[in-house]
């Protein structure tokens, strides 16, 4: 008997609720934050590329040249975890053959890059005219990078969520609804990608001046607010 008097006491309850009343009403709104800076890493590929009429002998001259490219970066003080070979390969030339004669071998072509990470970018210009001093024949690219993100992105973070309150506040204002509570935060971006900067074959004997630009760090969120 007392069971049947407390279920009926809960269906009236729940039947004296209107059905509306258990919708929660919502605001979706998206937010970016940005934060620039000039970047203060570099990284830089380069190389040598000979050629000889044998292998051996385009190896040998390449490991000559790649010696002096070592030692200029030692010299600069790049730390040996800084160095990592990118590329080497050695492969055979052939002339163009013309009157339908075959092609003939000419000779063997070697390749070797390494990527260097400068952790001060103002040495960059300094280390391009180095390595070409000491024969690297080969720069391949250059792109900036930011060594500690993760102060600017909490900054992005915070003026991206800022960004999107501002957003749902005008339009609850509009709409005559106040924000409640947050229901829910997600995000998706980052930190921008490395910018590679030039290639080239060969540099001239100029001091060469670099130009890092900015880089930015950015977050995106989306936010939901209930509304009244």
């Amino acid at each position: 008997m007392r069971s049947r008097i407390l279920l009926g006491l809960a269906l009236a309850a729940a039947l004296a609720v209107p059905a509306w009343a258990a919708e929660i009403r919502t605001i979706a709104m998206s937010g970016h934050g940005e934060i620039r800076t000039t970047p203060d890493m570099a990284q830089v590929t380069a190389g040598v590329t000979t050629m000889a009429a044998t292998a051996a002998q385009a190896m040998s001259a390449n490991a000559s040249r790649m010696k002096g490219v070592f030692a200029a970066l030692q010299k600069l003080g790049v730390p040996e975890k800084n160095i990592q070979t990118a590329n080497f390969f050695v492969s055979p030339q052939y002339s163009n053959g013309d009157n339908n004669a075959p092609r003939r071998l000419t000779g063997y072509q070697v390749n070797n890059d390494v990527n260097v990470r400068l952790e001060d970018v103002g040495k960059l210009g300094s280390a391009l005219d180095a390595l070409v001093a000491a024969g690297a024949n080969q720069i391949n690219g250059v792109s900036f990078s930011i060594q500690n993100s993760t102060p600017l992105l909490a900054r992005a973070r915070t003026d991206a969520v800022a960004d999107a309150r501002a957003k749902a506040e005008t339009y609850a204002k509009a709409a005559g609804l106040t924000l409640g509570p947050i229901q829910s935060i997600s995000e998706a971006g980052g930190e921008s990608p490395p910018r590679p900067m030039y290639r080239m074959q060969a540099m001239a004997e100029v001091a060469t001046r670099i130009a890092p630009g900015e880089q930015s760090v950015s977050a995106d969120v989306s936010v939901v607010w209930e509304i009244h």
